[in-house]
């Protein structure tokens, strides 16, 4: 079995999950805004589990739900809720998208996606790792009609999309009534191209609010900001 990945306040086995932890995730769960302190909380697609645990550790929400198609990583993601330091408020549903929304009534005031998004059908010859990472198996049309009906009328729903992505998932999002709140554009180092967008999505129209962040200055030298964003997850920050 491959070592847990330790953070400074829960631990992730993902030795059964096909999408290890990464970048995108992390950032994700710890880029998105809490201001309007969510009461209730929704992780599309959540792999290891990582996105809910940073998301009980930065509030205090009172219900944290999960859901995970893939059997493996489902089973992972609910042990590493369970041995974490908020078990009684975390929970992951076994479930499609579809299936998920056939039997939900609630609202999120936060839905958080780190969806797949290789439109293209590129096989990597691991059938569970390909679902995990090609959106055939969860189109942003689906994800974002599924979100607007989950979304509480004041809430928010962030998620990460390629950088090339970008303007097709906020053309989708108008279409269900969702507008743009904040937008970060991420690139690995300083003379790399934008490589993520990281949106948050809102039913009210206000003007965006843009940022951009580079991850590091040179191989393994962190920018400050990137440390700033993470440093209350990862050990060496």
């Amino acid at each position: 079995m491959r070592k847990p990945f330790k953070f400074k306040q829960f631990t992730i086995y993902q030795d059964r999950c096909a999408m290890k932890i990464g970048t995108d995730g992390v950032l994700l769960g710890a880029w998105t805004n809490i201001f309007h302190s969510p009461e209730s909380i929704l992780d599309i697609g959540a792999g290891t589990g990582v996105i809910g645990l940073m998301m009980a550790q930065r509030c205090s929400a009172e219900s944290i739900d999960a859901i995970e198609i893939d059997e493996d990583a489902f089973e992972q993601c609910v042990e590493n809720f369970e041995a974490s330091p908020w078990a009684d408020r975390l929970f992951c549903y076994h479930a499609s998208f579809d299936e998920f929304l056939d039997e939900v009534d609630d609202k999120y005031d936060l839905i958080i996606s780190n969806p797949p998004y290789y439109s293209e059908e590129v096989s990597s010859g691991d059938s569970v790792r390909d679902q995990a990472r090609q959106n055939s198996s969860l189109p942003f049309g689906l994800l974002l009609k599924g979100v607007s009906e989950l979304l509480a009328e004041s809430g928010i729903f962030a998620l990460v999309t390629p950088f090339k992505e970008e303007k097709r998932v906020q053309e989708e999002a108008l279409k269900f009534g969702l507008y743009p709140l904040r937008l970060m554009h991420v690139k690995g180092h300083p003379s790399s191209e934008v490589k993520r967008s990281f949106m948050e999505f809102q039913f009210k129209k206000t003007d965006v609010l843009k940022s951009e962040l580079t991850i590091e200055k040179s191989r393994h030298k962190y920018t400050e900001e990137y440390i700033e964003l993470t440093r209350d997850f990862y050990l060496k920050m």
